[in-house]
């Protein structure tokens, strides 16, 4: 049922990223947010999980705002800044899943789970309205100059043959999937951990650290990124999102974990920035919103796969191996980022 929404968004984000570079943003980004405040507004109407089940599967075809709005804010903004501007923007995704999560549960304790929906659905419409009245799309340079029309085919080619792009989207699908491996089993570590008194609040406690650490550094590190490279600050983070994973497999006690989830959340919020970022330095602008529509599809795809990876290697072995791998795979990512840039290198020096 959760999964569904990852799964058809994975399949329509470059789709929605291709519109976008031919029709603008804005109307992609206001096309699919009435989608997605219509999906949520019929969920209150539900009287079966079937019908649940294909609001959820709809609601994932027209999940292309996320996307759109990376494309839309790293166009408008100068590749020197695009690092800290993108970082603000993950500052404000990750204040929505940190609040999101909380007012949810207030609002289903309070009025239930039908007006949450319709509330919910208020509130999407209403940054639709705002998207109207308040974002004005400046023309790009850059497609007035080209040709704006290339074929699905041609982006496709242009990514496979520079590999500073695809390499990009396998990382953020090996990061996606290591951050939602962990999530489903957090609840199960933590009782281990602490017991069963006050699971819930303390489940949350260990989500939100990681959401905390990543509000309060995710615009840094794109402001690092686009001082001193984005490449350089991946490798960076990947090898400490590696290193602060370890700990918490060895954890002895509840306030351990916390102190290294939040560590963990201060290097995971600089990743997605950064990989964004340098995306916009590496493709044109008039096929920007389609590439990174591709990369938005790895991200899904990662939310799909993580907690698949999660569950086969706690119910095969433990929750802590859980961690292991996933430190491992961080520490992959970081080897994968420093073998292409060191081939890139002799590539150049060879080429001089």
């Amino acid at each position: 049922m959760f999964g569904i929404t990852f799964l058809m968004a994975f399949l329509v984000s470059p789709f929605w990223g291709r519109f976008g570079d031919k029709r603008g943003y804005k109307k992609i980004l206001m096309a699919t947010g009435t989608g997605i405040a219509l999906s949520i507004f019929f969920m209150g109407f539900v009287t079966s999980v079937y019908q649940l089940f294909f609001l959820r599967m709809a609601m994932g075809l027209v999940t292309g705002f996320i996307p759109t709005s990376l494309a839309m804010i790293s166009a408008q903004t100068p590749k020197s800044s695009a690092g800290k501007t993108l970082g603000t923007l993950q500052m404000g995704q990750v204040s929505g899943s940190l609040f999101g999560p909380l007012l949810g549960g207030m609002l289903a304790d309070h009025f239930g789970f039908t007006y949450t929906f319709f509330i919910t659905s208020f509130v999407i419409f209403s940054s639709v309205l705002l998207v109207l009245f308040g974002v004005k799309e400046k023309p790009l340079a850059e497609k007035t100059a080209k040709r704006t029309s290339y074929s699905r085919k041609e982006v496709l080619s242009y990514i496979f043959h520079h590999p500073a792009l695809w390499v990009m989207m396998l990382l953020t699908m090996l990061i996606q999937t290591g951050n939602f491996s962990i999530q489903p089993l957090l609840a199960l570590y933590v009782n281990e951990l602490h017991g069963p008194v006050n699971l819930a609040f303390f489940s949350g406690m260990a989500f939100s650290a990681t959401g905390l650490g990543s509000l309060l550094l995710a615009r840094k590190w794109g402001d690092l990124g686009d001082r001193y490279g984005h490449r350089r600050i991946l490798i960076g983070l990947l090898l400490a999102a590696s290193f602060f994973f370890i700990p918490q497999a060895l954890a002895s006690s509840l306030s351990v974990l916390l102190v290294f989830r939040f560590l963990f959340g201060m290097a995971m919020g600089g990743l997605l920035p950064c990989i964004t970022a340098a995306i916009r330095v590496q493709a044109p602008g008039s096929i920007q919103g389609e590439v990174l529509g591709y990369n938005v599809s790895f991200r899904f795809l990662g939310n799909v796969l993580g907690p698949l990876l999660g569950g086969i290697i706690s119910s095969h072995f433990t929750i802590s191996a859980t961690f292991y791998v996933t430190a491992f795979l961080f520490f992959a990512g970081a080897c994968m980022l420093w073998i292409m840039q060191k081939l890139r290198k002799d590539s150049y020096a060879k080429a001089s």
